[in-house]
């Protein structure tokens, strides 16, 4: 997640607020984009903190230090938060998936696609430790139902662009270990690392010995 914005968690202006400001109204859905942003990392720590159940609406209002009518504004109920925070984390991973399948098929590729991979969970490593805590709980939202149907779809597709067309078995194989590697590794050692970026980089590189991936020079 980004850091959180020093932004006002207000409804956005009006129209006609908007068209005296400098960049009209692409400011106000960036202040917007924002806003959305800080509600969620601190429903995060509130949901990490007290657990999801044990978090209200008024609580995350009252840690923005804003009125439950300005949070309305984002999100109507802690699930529509945490549906949002899944659907990034898809956003993100349909993304890879589209650029991956517009690069030519090199050795190079995949070594791509994973260290990008691995910086779609090390950004999410909050969110997946929360949700993983509260899973009892957040298990049980409607949005849940499609969850994991839907994160399979994803994760054939990454396996897709891991190997070649028509791969055997064990070379799938290999590349499913990989991508769950990633996310296992990831979330074991990050909180025991000092350094994140070398975290990123072994990560990485076990990843890609997995898959095979050749060795540059």
């Amino acid at each position: 997640m980004n850091d959180i914005a020093d932004v006002d968690l207000a409804p956005a202006p009006d129209s006609t607020a908007a068209s005296h400001s400098p960049a009209g109204g692409r400011a106000d859905s960036r202040i917007r984009g924002d806003t959305r942003t800080r509600i969620q990392q601190v429903a995060v720590e509130l949901f990490t903190e007290h657990g999801y159940e044990g978090t209200s609406l008024r609580e995350i209002a009252e840690r923005l230090d804003v009125t439950k009518a300005a949070l309305y504004y984002h999100f109507r109920s802690k699930e529509d938060i945490v549906r949002s925070l899944v659907e990034d984390y898809f956003g993100q991973m349909d993304a890879l998936i589209a650029w991956g399948r517009e690069q030519p098929r090199t050795a190079e590729l995949s070594g791509a696609i994973l260290s990008r991979y691995v910086g779609i969970v090390a950004e999410g490593d909050k969110v997946f430790r929360m949700l993983h805590q509260n899973q009892a709980a957040v298990s049980t939202l409607a949005s849940a139902k499609s969850r994991g149907e839907l994160f399979q779809e994803r994760m054939h597709s990454l396996i897709d662009l891991l190997t070649e067309p028509g791969a055997q078995l064990d070379e799938r194989l290999r590349a499913a270990m990989a991508l769950g590697g990633i996310s296992v590794g990831w979330m074991f050692f990050a909180d025991q690392v000092p350094d994140r970026r070398e975290l990123s980089e072994v990560v990485c590189r076990i990843a890609s010995d997995i898959v095979e991936v050749p060795r540059q020079g």
